[in-house]
């Protein structure tokens, strides 16, 4: 249902008052699931570089039980980037109180989330 002129008005001075506020602004970003992985995400690359100078440094200096360890290092910083990257894009399905249903975003539906939703709107009778 859309707002009344007088509702958007309302509401684009509560979004501007809001936005002057800055605890409020600070309060927002710290609760924001992707502020966070975007940090975790860049702690990952500088964890990244430190295991490729680990990997450069014992190649260098020939030992290899260091280069090794580098590359482990750099190879679960991959990982842990990878794990934040995924968790910032995916949205955050916690409902407090309601249900979550799946969202195609434009896409087509594939074979089983049909099936799914015709599951799901089938008549009570029948099973």
């Amino acid at each position: 249902m859309p707002l009344s002129e007088h509702e958007q008005r309302l509401f684009e001075q509560i979004e501007q008052s809001l936005a002057e506020d800055p605890k409020f602004a600070s309060a927002v970003r710290a609760s924001d699931p992707r502020f966070h992985a975007r940090r975790r995400l860049l702690l990952a690359v500088g964890v990244i570089a430190v295991g490729l100078a680990l990997v450069v440094y014992g190649t260098v200096t020939e030992l290899t039980l260091l280069g090794v360890a580098g590359f482990v290092v750099m190879l679960g910083a991959a990982a842990f980037a990878m794990h934040s990257h995924r968790k910032a894009q995916s949205p955050d399905l916690r409902v407090v109180g309601g249900t979550t249903s799946r969202r195609t975003r434009g896409r087509r539906m594939s074979f089983v989330d049909r099936l799914e939703e015709r599951w799901r709107q089938r008549p009570e009778g029948h099973r």
